[in-house]
């Protein structure tokens, strides 16, 4: 039986997305970040394209990353219908129209089509749904590809020496560093945590998925529960641990010094000002 791995777990390996060094890894997914929120229908199919050229690259699956977009999948659903339907459609003797660019075509398309009432459907908004449910797509899917391919000293190690110039206005850069990557890791924790404790319900004959909507919310209760409980205890002995452990940010050592290879510096440079141009040839309407 394959062991299914929560979203955001380190994954190890040697391809050349875990090897790249996630000071470089965290400059990319900014830039590629910026690239999304720049870009028009065009650029996004180019971001896409280019984050499953890093899944396969990485060697991990891409129904893993599929995986990853569970706990957003409300958030996806509420974008898409929200923009895509009205209560105030325009009835059918009366169709108004809209022209809308899509990949450089302009297109003429009703305003709404009403199907019950004033309940319908909008054209222009079922396009601008898809556009940022694909938007908060690639969001979580670049960030979930960043937790799979750096570890967790890693990710701590990175984010300290990019925020290292703020040690000069007094900010704790250590501590700011390790709270990151503390809540990055309690995010696959959470995911297997609920995991276990639907398991553990439904074998007791708890059922979430019958029943209509208040009915499966309700099912939910005797997970939240224990979840924020379990979440609180292991928040308490981690910081049991870091306490009898000494633990203080400044003045760290570390094992291993990171270095970047001309590797690094040319495959996290390249990448940067692809995206940035991507993102600021949209933003002037070039592409």
């Amino acid at each position: 039986m394959a062991v299914v791995v929560p979203f955001g777990q380190y994954i190890p390996g040697n391809s050349l997305v875990h090897t790249l060094d996630v000071r470089m890894k965290l400059l990319l997914v900014v830039a590629y970040v910026f690239a999304l929120f720049s870009c028009g229908w065009f650029g996004l199919l180019v971001c896409a394209a280019a984050l499953i050229v890093a899944y396969l690259v990485a060697g991990i699956p891409l129904a893993r990353a599929v995986r990853g977009l569970f706990p957003v999948l409300f958030i996806l659903a509420f974008t898409f219908l929200f923009n895509a339907f009205t209560f105030t459609a325009t009835p059918a003797q009366s169709v108004a129209f809209d022209t809308v660019s899509l990949f450089g075509t302009a297109l003429e398309v009703p305003q709404s089509i009403s199907l019950i009432g004033g309940f319908g459907i909008v054209p222009l908004g079922v396009v601008r749904g898809l556009y940022f449910a694909l938007r908060i797509t690639l969001l979580v899917s670049v960030t979930t590809l960043l937790t799979f391919t750096s570890s967790i000293v890693a990710l701590t190690d990175a984010i300290s020496s990019l925020l290292s110039p703020l040690r000069f206005v007094g900010v704790p850069v250590e501590d700011v560093a390790m709270m990151f990557t503390i809540a990055l890791r309690f995010i696959p924790l959470t995911t297997a945590e609920v995991e276990k404790i639907m398991v553990a319900q439904s074998s007791r004959g708890v059922r979430f998925d019958q029943g209509g909507l208040i009915k499966r919310a309700r099912a939910y209760v005797p997970v939240m529960v224990p979840l924020f409980v379990n979440l609180f205890k292991r928040a308490d002995e981690l910081a049991a641990a870091m306490e009898s452990r000494c633990y203080e940010g400044a003045g760290r050592t570390r094992l291993k010094v990171s270095r970047l290879a001309a590797r690094d510096w040319v495959v996290g440079l390249a990448g940067t000002a692809f995206f940035v141009a991507l993102g600021v040839l949209s933003l002037l309407g070039v592409l």
